[in-house]
């Protein structure tokens, strides 16, 4: 069900840090128009965890609303507490979402059993198709390949985001689960790699900005047109990169504000980047050829 390019949505807010809906509106057609494969609303790169639950769900229906059916939408629902996850996910569902993503939860670090009976437990209670998200770096818990080996025998388990950065793991996990279980890779960098594993697309970041061309480098990869994908990937290299100078989703969002797409506004604990990081995010832009001369204040 989703395989190709799919974008880890940022949530715009106004100054006032109400939710941007109009803006929302905005990117998701953007996304839509340059034929991204399926959207990805309210995962951490969309600041999830500072949204009120009514806000995570109006901006899910928002997306729902403007995709109509052209796209499919993989919502984000993880975290920590297993009973709230499978509420919200419920709640999803009611409102007609493709799938969720379920990043694990975190700092309480629980054991492979326990990753696996969290996400058996989401899975009987709710049907929607469920990719896990696993991301280490992040949550302090990795899920391991025989793990997700196990998980990918529940029958509404039909994925992961694979964002370990260890491309060792990545082959493994591709090595154990069936055929069926689709690999997505959490990096934008590591793409090309994990496709040409056979993982079948990538959740991006940098799709936020360049919603076209990520699409075109992942199904080059799915084509098995790698030259191409190689040529993209070498132009836009450097964007991946910056887009975590600092903690995702402060650059992209920044970057973002530099390209007129909207108020690079944070809800605490996130925060405007660096005023060295945002000179180096703008010369990257412009590099790319995104923005024209970018001059920063400070």
């Amino acid at each position: 069900m989703f395989k190709g390019c799919g974008t880890a949505l940022v949530t715009p807010f106004r100054r006032d840090l109400s939710l941007d809906e109009e803006t929302l509106r905005r990117l998701v057609r953007r996304q839509i128009d340059a034929g991204i494969n399926f959207l990805v609303p309210c995962g951490t790169t969309g600041e999830s965890p500072t949204l009120t639950r009514a806000e995570h769900l109006r901006v899910v229906e928002i997306a729902l609303q403007e995709a109509h059916g052209k796209v499919r939408v993989l919502a984000g629902a993880g975290g920590y507490n297993t009973h709230e996850v499978i509420e919200l996910a419920r709640e999803l569902q009611h409102m007609g979402v493709d799938g969720i993503l379920s990043v694990t939860p975190y700092y309480n670090k629980p054991t492979q059993e326990g990753l696996f009976r969290h996400y058996q437990a989401i899975a009987a209670a709710v049907p929607l198709p469920i990719v896990v998200y696993s991301v280490q770096g992040r949550t302090g818990v990795n899920v391991e390949p025989a793990t997700l080996a196990r998980l990918a025998q529940i029958a509404n388990i039909v994925g992961v985001k694979e964002a370990s950065g260890n491309i060792g793991q990545m082959a493994n996990v591709l090595h154990q689960v069936p055929s069926h279980f689709t690999v997505l890779s959490g990096d934008d960098a590591v793409t090309i790699p994990l496709m040409a594993l056979g993982g079948r697309g990538v959740v991006s970041v940098v799709a936020n900005q360049i919603p076209a061309e990520m699409t075109r480098l992942a199904q080059a990869c799915l084509h098995g047109d790698f030259a191409l994908a190689r040529e993209i990937q070498a132009r836009y290299l450097p964007l991946m990169n910056v887009n975590f100078i600092e903690s995702n989703p402060i650059p992209v969002k920044a970057a973002m504000g530099l390209m007129g797409l909207l108020d690079p506004v944070y809800r605490l604990p996130m925060c405007p980047p660096d005023p060295a990081s945002l000179a180096k995010i703008g010369k990257v832009l412009e590099a790319a050829g995104l923005v024209g001369s970018v001059r920063v204040a400070g």
